[in-house]
């Protein structure tokens, strides 16, 4: 089975990536910020705690992640691969991530990290915020969502390259071509 981690900053392309990768590969997409926008439209209790923590561009607690994502996986059938969307960010994440998979009986397969300059991100996430009118994409915000991830996330590049999981993609360039770099990973995993 097939379970794929996504990684990289915010704006680096994770999202569209993923999509392409599910519908290919017939994996479940789920994506922690989806989880945490759909627990928040529906004013659950964990949708509440995440909305005060990501209004502030800071990282939802992983109790609150955590508890959204097994639930997740509890909800698939158990021979579905998973693309993990943006998830683990850190490296408590990333080792309760090895539990949860083990409890549901399976384990992470790579993680791909989509590599984009700091500039080219913060042109995209403006651009985003314009086009999708999404409140988390202001200057500001982006800039300290940008701080966190290299202060707290890039170790999990680190915890992966130990595991020999650890796969960079240039996250640069037209979407399809960075699409066949992923494939090519892909491919070899099969």
């Amino acid at each position: 089975m097939l379970n794929v981690v996504i990684f990289g900053a915010p704006g680096s392309g994770k999202g569209t990536q993923s999509k392409l990768i599910a519908e290919k590969y017939n994996l479940a997409h789920v994506s922690t910020g989806d989880l945490c926008r759909k627990a928040i439209h529906n004013n659950t209790h964990e949708g509440v705690i995440a909305k005060s923590y990501i209004d502030k561009g800071e990282l939802v607690p992983d109790e609150t992640i955590l508890n959204m994502l097994d639930a997740f996986l509890e909800s698939l059938p158990r021979e579905q691969g998973v693309i993990f969307d943006g998830f683990p960010r850190t490296v408590a994440q990333a080792e309760a991530l090895i539990e949860i998979m083990q409890s549901h009986g399976t384990k992470v397969s790579v993680l791909l990290n989509l590599e984009v300059d700091s500039d080219e991100l913060m042109a995209r996430l403006l651009k985003r915020a314009e086009t999708e009118g999404r409140s988390d994409d202001n200057v500001e915000t982006i800039q300290k969502r940008l701080e966190v991830y290299e202060k707290q996330t890039l170790p999990v590049i680190e915890f992966y390259r130990q595991r020999r999981l650890y796969k960079p993609i240039v996250g640069v360039g037209d979407i399809n071509d960075i699409f066949g770099r992923v494939c090519e990973v892909l491919n070899e995993l099969k």
